[in-house]
């Protein structure tokens, strides 16, 4: 559980320091550090550490003399330009190693794992030699007694709880937090590291005359000091450092301490789980802290959790509430909200806009306020066990066309009244019927021009019989003929008016449940003779288990029969015509949720610009037809709950049908 010991780089070469950061990420804790009077500091935070010096750096050659002079835990590495002088000198003062600094990731990573092994051994037999020596040192003391009278003022409690007041953030709650913490312990320094939420990291976020190095700490979240404190439970104290019995938790603890530069260390239990630390320095009278004083700071750190703890759900409630109420203004229907009495609690912009009042003049008033037809509503809500449906209505003053649709809001079971959802649907009627008038008029202007042109033709070729009849009258073939294509003609006619008046009248349905395989097959056969004369060639698959469906048979074989007849349109002429009609089962997990029907032609596709109108009435590239076959289908289909999808490139269109399966077999 003991830390590793950090490398220090020293330099002030911006490159070296991203290569070194890149190549010691993941390996062990890296500072950097570029002024030369904070090189003692940061090593007195990390000791025992490695120094990687970078001699080209300004006051390298110092700084080597120094450490090697004042810090013997601290191990170094010297890195220059390859045959210059201070590398030649730094090698000659028998630091650990020297290399060049431009070395490549591998080389450089393995020099700086040798050195840090080197380096733990060090510290091995450092800690061996103190072992050997303190093991009679406590034998013979009374170290592990507490000390019978205190040896100074205890910290004030009384004074700390000014510090509670009611904070915006949490971040002034701590800045106010630490200025009383060091008034109330009387120290020299305090810190608090904190995280805010799981996976992040524990950062200082307040101090007061914290070693400017400390913000740059950063500690994980199952870090080797966060475990210990889950486990321990307790603060952590320089002077009870020896009676740690364990080398490797004493040498944690004494760096955790020393990177912050605190004689104490309390931590923080915030929603059951070790939140952060507060650290403090020496008391200011520099006697050092007697037990009665560590169980002071102890209940302060209790205290300081607590009131973290309330910040935290302050902030939390806060910002859901913020949240609640920005949504609840921003949303574009109208909201009005009562309680169980009947009492307005929350009226949106919205509202107000829409039933012309003001929040002002009905919050915490009774709903008849709001209106009469919002009240009967909302009481009616409130006495009803049921959810009711939606309601529209005219209103009177502005003839605005409203829809409101209400809910009981029940929290754990307990009612808390009812809120009624408001919209304005002035807009979408006046959109609505202003479409209804183009699409009327388009919709005539086309059945016009259609039967125009399909009315025309029959008419001209009977006009033209009949201007011929009285001068050819005894010609018994002319009167053959003119029976023959007068008697086409009417029957077109007559078709033309057909095709109008099942579009437009479309007959009941029969609904029952059928095997889809059956009206398919008839399609097929239907489609065969009527297209006898030009001939096809058509693939089908039928499954044997498909599930049956809920529909008109003779409505679904038209269906079907349109669209292969499409298909055989679309292939006529081609050389390798390909035409398949297959059924297959969706599934939805367990689920048998549909079956598809889907119809596939080889043609050349439908043309782009036609795409989005193929199923608007009169739209056809036939030089015959009025256009109506696919608007009947998708209809008929839509009348058995279904849907129609069409997907066509210039290889070839593929026409697909869902139909929703017989639930329960029924």
């Amino acid at each position: 559980m003991i830390l590793p010991a950090a490398c220090v780089l020293y330099t002030q070469d911006p490159d070296f320091v991203r290569r070194t950061r890149a190549f010691l990420r993941g390996l062990t804790p890296f500072r950097h550090v570029d002024q030369a009077d904070r090189l003692d500091a940061v090593l007195q935070q990390n000791s025992p550490a490695l120094l990687l010096l970078d001699l080209r750096a300004r006051e390298s050659r110092d700084l080597l003399a120094q450490v090697q002079a004042e810090w013997p835990n601290v191990l170094m590495i010297g890195f220059g330009m390859l045959r210059s002088d201070p590398l030649r000198e730094a090698e000659q003062a028998g630091i650990y190693a020297v290399d060049e600094v431009d070395l490549e990731r591998r080389h450089f990573q393995a020099l700086v794992g040798r050195a840090l092994d080197h380096l733990r051994v060090l510290e091995d037999n450092r800690a061996l030699r103190a072992e050997a020596t303190r093991v009679p040192a406590l034998s013979n003391s009374r170290a592990l007694e507490p000390a019978p009278e205190s040896s100074g003022p205890a910290p004030s409690i009384l004074r700390f709880p000014r510090v509670f007041r009611r904070f915006e953030n949490t971040e002034m709650l701590v800045n106010s937090v630490v200025e009383g913490l060091a008034d109330a312990a009387m120290v020299t320094r305090v810190g608090m590291f904190f995280r805010r939420a799981a996976g992040e990291s524990y950062r200082l976020i307040a101090g007061l005359r914290c070693l400017p190095e400390s913000y740059e700490l950063e500690y994980r979240e199952r870090g080797p000091l966060v475990r210990w404190f889950e486990l321990h439970a307790h603060l952590i104290c320089r002077a009870h450092l020896a009676q740690t019995p364990d080398h490797a938790q004493r040498e944690l603890l004494r760096r955790a301490l020393d990177s912050v530069g605190a004689e104490v260390i309390v931590p923080l239990h915030v929603r059951r789980r070790i939140s952060g630390w507060l650290f403090f320095g020496h008391r200011l009278t520099g006697q050092p802290f007697d037990y009665q004083s560590l169980e002071a700071l102890m209940i302060l750190g209790d205290h300081v959790s607590t009131a973290l703890e309330n910040a935290l759900l302050n902030e939390e409630v806060t910002l859901q509430k913020t949240l609640a109420e920005t949504l609840l203004t921003a949303i574009p229907p109208g909201i009005i909200a009562s309680d169980e009495d009947a009492i307005i609690r929350w009226c949106n912009p919205t509202a107000e806009s829409i039933l012309g009042l003001a929040a002002a003049d009905v919050l915490n008033k009774p709903i008849e306020f709001a209106g009469s037809h919002i009240a009967s509503i909302l009481r009616e809500t409130l006495e009803s066990t049921v959810q009711l449906p939606p309601k529209q209505w005219i209103d009177p003053h502005n003839r605005r066309s409203l829809s409101v649709q209400t809910r009981r809001l029940i929290h754990a079971q307990k009612p808390l009244g009812a809120v009624a959802v408001i919209q304005d649907r002035t807009p979408e009627e006046s959109l609505r019927q202003k479409q209804e008038l183009l699409d009327r008029a388009a919709f005539w202007t086309d059945l016009a021009a259609s039967m125009s042109h399909e009315v025309r033709n029959p008419l001209v070729a009977i006009k033209t019989f009949a201007q011929l009849l009285p001068e050819r009258f005894d010609d018994a073939d002319f009167r053959r003929d003119f029976n023959e294509i007068v008697v086409q003609e009417i029957d077109r006619l007559d078709l033309i008016i057909t095709q109008i008046n099942n579009f437009a009248h479309p007959p009941e349905l029969n609904f029952k449940s059928i095997d889809l395989r059956a009206p398919m097959k008839k399609a097929v056969e239907l489609v065969r003779a009527r297209s006898a004369r030009n001939g096809f060639s058509l693939e089908t698959t039928f499954p044997d288990d498909l599930p049956r469906v809920l529909g008109d048979e003779t409505a679904l074989t038209e269906v079907f029969a349109h669209l292969v007849a499409n298909a055989a349109e679309a292939t006529h002429g081609q050389a390798k015509a390909k035409i398949t009609l297959s059924a297959q089962p969706v599934r939805d997990g367990d689920h048998t949720s549909g079956v598809v029907v889907t119809v596939r032609d080889n043609g050349t596709g439908i043309a782009a610009d036609l795409r989005d109108k193929i199923f608007s009435p009169f739209c056809t590239t036939k030089a015959r037809g009025m256009g109506l076959g696919l608007p009947i289908v998708k209809r008929t289909v839509f009348d058995h709950n279904g849907r129609v999808d069409i997907a066509s490139d210039p290889h070839g269109t593929s026409v697909s049908v869902l139909l929703p399966v017989v639930e329960n077999g029924a």
